[in-house]
Parts: structure tokens; C-alpha cells; sequence
């Protein structure tokens, strides 16, 4: 009897965890199209560049870190849950387009990084590839970076919260809890800002939870300055 107790009290146990770990997961997971909003995620070109340059000892073969000095550019569009979000929504991926990839380069500067997101979180927005990378235009054009950073030209420590202070002012309607910053060990790594499917600034508890809690980053200036 006792042996049979601990068994279904094991059992219970295994179906209560299962069961925390389905109510953690969004029901729709990984269906195309059904989601509840955007991340844009914008990231700082002249930190991804100081990295890659650190990783490959001084040597870059990424597009993005050539001579042009990249300041905010678009890392991903990610379709998200209210809790979690999906990912390769279609394995394999409809193939895309080597023009759709061409016109977007002035805000994705690299091809492979505009082919791995269209895979893994392109795929999951329902949309077509060309209305797609249309909306993430769209998401690019909502966002207004603040003026102090648009010509950065020497290296500027910054507070995670006054960068939030900073998209705030420059953004009317965006709120702290609708953003959230990334770093590395050291430097400010991207901004992210979430959208209503509509391109509205939308609140996002989740994302905002995420945010760097450092007390002092560095952005690095612009390449070439």
C-alpha cells in the first residue's frame, strides 16, 4: 500500500507539473498568425560591432560593420504571446525572395541576418514574406530615436533608465513598461519596443520584466568617429 501511494503521489506530481508547464505556454504556440503583439527589436550597430570585432580578435566579415556608421538598426520583428512567444512557425520556411532581402538592407544590413528572421519569427506573423518585411518598415517608422544618439561620436556612459527616459521623450505614448533594454556585460546591446498588431505602443509586462538592471552601460560612438 505504501509503495502504491508513492507512486500516484509521484503521478500527481508529474501531471501537476505537466500541467504548470502547458498553463506557462500559450495554447496557440507556434500557429502563423495568432499572437497578441509585436517586439521590434532595435539594436545598437556600433555595440553587435565591438563584440563581433572582440570575438574574431579585430576581425569582421559582417556587412553591418563596414564603413557606413550604422547607429539603431533593425534586429527583429518578433510576433510575441502575452506569455512567451512562438518561434519556426514553418519548418521548412517559404523561400524568400532575393529582392525583398535587396530593399531591405538599409535597416537590416546583413542578408543572413534578414533570411534567420524571417525564419524563425517571420514565419509565425501569418504574413506573406514581401507584407511581412512591409510591417517591419512600418514597426521601423513608428519609432523615433532619440536626437542624442542619432550621431554619436564618442563613447557615452548612459543609465539603462535614462535611455528609457530618452525613447520616452522622443516617443509620446510610449511608457516605461512598454520597453525594455538589453546589454551585454558592459555595453547597451539593443532597445526593444513593443506594438499592437496595429503599430500602436503596447504595454508588455512580460518584456519590460527583462529589462537590464545594471546601474551604468557603454554605448560605443559610431564606426569611424
Amino acid at each position: 500500500m505504501i509503495r502504491c501511494f508513492v507512486f500516484a503521489s509521484l503521478a500527481a506530481l508529474t501531471l501537476t507539473a505537466a500541467a504548470a508547464a502547458a498553463s506557462a505556454q500559450d495554447l496557440r504556440q507556434n500557429e502563423p498568425g495568432q499572437f497578441d503583439f509585436y517586439v521590434l527589436s532595435l539594436s545598437w550597430s556600433p555595440s553587435f560591432c565591438a563584440a563581433a570585432a572582440e570575438r574574431s580578435e579585430g576581425r569582421s566579415a559582417s556587412p553591418q560593420c563596414g564603413a557606413r556608421p550604422y547607429t539603431f538598426v533593425v534586429h527583429g520583428l518578433w510576433p510575441q504571446y502575452e506569455r512567451g512567444y512562438p518561434e519556426y512557425c514553418q519548418v521548412p520556411a517559404p523561400r524568400l525572395d532575393r529582392g525583398i532581402v535587396s530593399s531591405m538592407l538599409d535597416l537590416m544590413p546583413a542578408p543572413h541576418l534578414i533570411f534567420n528572421e524571417w525564419d524563425r519569427h517571420g514565419t509565425c506573423s501569418g504574413l506573406a514574406p514581401r507584407a511581412y518585411f512591409e510591417a517591419v518598415r512600418k514597426a521601423r517608422a513608428v519609432v523615433k530615436i532619440p536626437a542624442e544618439y542619432v550621431d554619436l561620436q564618442e563613447p557615452l556612459n548612459v543609465a539603462p533608465a535614462a535611455v528609457e527616459d530618452a525613447f520616452q521623450t522622443a516617443n509620446p505614448g510610449l511608457s516605461r513598461d512598454g520597453m525594455a533594454i538589453g546589454c551585454d556585460k558592459r555595453r547597451l546591446t539593443e532597445v526593444r519596443i513593443c506594438l499592437s498588431k496595429e503599430f500602436k505602443f503596447h504595454e508588455c509586462a512580460e518584456t519590460a520584466r527583462r529589462s537590464c538592471t545594471r546601474e551604468q552601460l557603454v554605448m560605443p560612438p559610431l564606426r569611424g568617429s
